[in-house]
């Protein structure tokens, strides 16, 4: 176990240094300058402030300096916020972003499981044919859409929910929701397959001829073996909800990360797109490991490739 941690990190490492490297080159290839539109400055000004951010060095100079910084979590002054760190913006806003995250995935994985579990142990019945339903629509409307959607119905006319805001619980409801609802009927559609192929095992028959309950067998047999492809997901699941949120929280007006990276990008804020490109980066990477790691505990039978036998 500890061989394959100690591979997998390497191999994270070498991840992050060409993410780095993409990051940091495709942002100088891209056109224009982050003061070239900034109230109108002044050559002399604009150029004063490519000196101050080192945008005049040599490109091989910026990318050292760049990669020392990366190495050292110093992700540099915002070039569009006076006397803000990206360090700063991401230690104030990821906190909101990490709570709507963890709630989301929570809803997603939570319903997802139980609607794929009802789905199949009544497959071919109705409720096989509205959790599919229900699991589809999930899968088809993207997050952006239906948060528009619950938005205008379920917090302006009807008023169960603030239309926008982050001061409680019942302000993330709704924006967990909207991440949630196409992971949730993912996860079902796994979680529905999974069990009717553990459903037809020869340990689930030999369970039930002896007698033990349907919800019996479902919890202590089949379930644990049909979570392996759940738990597979939960590394994209972690990238979806991230990635996801970011439109989202600027639907809800929500002061996560997630606002802070599309503003970057409209601004051209280069220090600000890198270092939340490269944050993130290191959350999905460890993500995954930590779900390759869970394998081995939720299934004995799989062997962790380099860990000790």
């Amino acid at each position: 176990m500890i061989n394959y941690i100690l591979k997998r990190l390497m191999y994270i490492l070498l991840a992050l240094f060409v993410i780095v490297t993409a990051t940091f080159f495709l942002m100088r290839l891209a056109p224009g300058s982050p003061f070239a539109s900034e109230r109108n400055f002044p050559p002399q000004i604009e150029e004063k402030l490519n000196e101050t951010y080192g945008l005049n060095n040599p490109w091989y100079i910026q990318y050292k300096d760049y990669l020392i910084d990366t190495a050292s979590f110093n992700f540099g002054e915002s070039m569009k916020y006076k006397a803000r760190s990206t360090n700063d913006m991401i230690n104030e806003s990821f906190p909101v972003s990490l709570t709507l995250g963890i709630e989301a995935m929570l809803l997603a994985v939570g319903f997802g499981v139980l609607i794929g579990v009802v789905s199949a142990l009544y497959h071919n019945k109705w409720p096989d044919y509205l959790a599919t339903s229900f699991a589809v629509l999930g899968i088809s409307v993207p997050s952006f859409i239906l948060a528009g959607l619950m938005q205008y119905f379920l917090a302006y006319k009807l008023g169960w929910f603030p239309v926008s805001g982050w001061k409680g619980f019942v302000y993330s409801i709704l924006p967990a929701l909207a991440i949630a609802f196409s992971h949730m009927g993912f996860i079902a559609k796994l979680t529905r397959s999974s069990m009717l192929e553990q459903n037809s095992s020869d340990y689930v028959k030999m369970a039930r001829a002896k007698g033990i309950g349907k919800w019996t067998v479902v919890f202590r047999h089949t379930l644990r073996n049909a979570l392996l492809p759940v738990i597979t997901y939960l590394g994209p699941l972690t990238a979806g909800v991230v990635t996801g949120s970011f439109i989202v929280e600027n639907i809800f007006a929500i002061p996560g990360l997630g606002k802070h990276f599309v503003q970057s990008i409209t601004n051209r804020d280069y220090t600000v797109i890198m270092g939340t490109t490269v944050f993130y980066s290191i959350i999905l990477l460890f993500a995954v490991l930590i779900v390759d790691i869970l394998y081995s505990f939720i299934d004995p039978r799989i062997k962790l490739k380099g860990a000790k036998k």
